[in-house]
């Protein structure tokens, strides 16, 4: 079968493979620069071909909660939201978790703080990979560095969702939700059959009209020692994830003398100045995170095993900079290059950076 490739921004792609993955229901609110992803479901009508729900809600936080109640029956659902809105779903985000919840949650990064500016940024690190809104949870959180990567952690991150009851997360920057690239869309698949959702959801909610359902699903707990025991077992789900689905692509770390720690746009950006950087005789390796929750410690701690420095690369004023720090246990030196208010760096940007901060001293 030919391969189906079109040429299409970030946020297109996303909508699209949505809709080919099967998903039974879209909620979100329109906030720049993720907007096109509302606007591609509507334009394409997937209620009159899968059979797919659309629907623009009134604010982030009753899109978030609409999506809590589609997952609580075991449905295919997600919405899209950029920073400020992403801080809007953080307490539906927060009982997603604790009621243990599948779902696709996507946040096309901003620049901030407040409403800030429309143009990309990374400075959304802490409140995705942190756990956000209130209590011990995480999400799984994928960094994709292109337009494919946008369609693929569609179908990567429903999967994992459901593989661990857990709320995931597609961690763009405005970059990358806008920029056009030739991708692969994936083949249609249908929807699951409500038997099939019983059979993979058997926790779901799925009481028919005027029946009791014959489950409850509540982030509420009133007796301490069981929510404490809820906690626990939450705990041994992040780190089973911990141990089996961290990702990171590394790039020419055998032999490098630098390592650069990059995600999203900024990892591409980071690539050519490598690519510079050893055409001038400096031996330069990149670890890009695909997982920036679970982190890929193991990754980076391997590739830095034998480097000098380790320069960060993001849009922001440094915060993935503290997680390679604790991977590398602070045994060499790593410095942080960003820019912020929606500037994006040059790669000769970049490699100045490392210059003045390894080479050059």
């Amino acid at each position: 079968m030919k391969d189906d490739v079109t040429l299409m921004k970030g946020n297109e792609a996303l909508a699209i493979a949505a809709i080919r993955y099967g998903a039974d229901g879209y909620f979100g609110y329109p906030i720049t620069p993720q907007s096109e992803v509302l606007e591609c479901l509507e334009a394409q009508m997937p209620w009159e071909t899968t059979g797919m729900v659309v629907l623009q809600a009134e604010s982030e936080v009753a899109a978030i909660n609409m999506v809590y109640a589609g997952a609580s029956c075991g449905k295919t659902v997600f919405t899209s939201t950029s920073s400020p809105g992403f801080s809007l779903m953080q307490e539906g985000m927060s009982y997603m978790a604790a009621s243990e919840v599948p779902a696709l949650v996507i946040n096309v990064m901003r620049g901030g703080p407040g409403l800030g500016t429309i143009h990309p940024s990374q400075a959304d690190y802490f409140q995705a990979c942190k756990g956000g809104g209130h209590g011990d949870y995480h999400m799984i959180v994928l960094a994709p560095s292109s337009v494919q990567e946008m369609a693929d952690f569609v179908a990567l991150g429903w999967d994992l969702a459901f593989k661990y009851r857990c709320v995931s997360m597609i961690l763009a920057d405005g970059l990358v939700g806008q920029m056009m690239e030739k991708v692969v869309l994936p083949p249609q698949r249908p929807r699951r059959t409500e038997e099939q959702i019983r059979q993979l959801c058997p926790w779901a909610v799925n009481g028919r009209k005027g029946m009791r359902p014959k489950n409850i699903v509540t982030s509420l707990e009133l007796d301490d020692d069981k929510m404490e025991e809820n906690n626990h077992r939450f705990q041994a789900t992040y780190r089973l994830i911990e141990k089996n689905e961290t990702r990171c692509e590394l790039v020419d770390t055998d032999d490098c003398d630098y390592l650069i720690v990059a995600f999203g746009s900024t990892a591409r950006i980071s690539m050519k100045a490598m690519e510079i950087a050893r055409k001038q005789g400096i031996k330069v390796g990149l670890a890009r995170p695909i997982t920036l929750w679970p982190f890929p410690v193991k990754h980076i701690r391997e590739a830095a095993k034998n480097v000098k420095g380790i320069l960060v690369v993001e849009l922001d004023a440094g915060q993935m900079i503290e997680d390679v720090k604790l991977a590398t246990e602070c045994r060499l030196p790593v410095e942080h290059f960003g820019r912020m208010g929606g500037n994006v760096p040059t790669p000769d940007e970049v490699l100045n950076a490392l210059k003045e901060k390894f080479i050059n001293d």
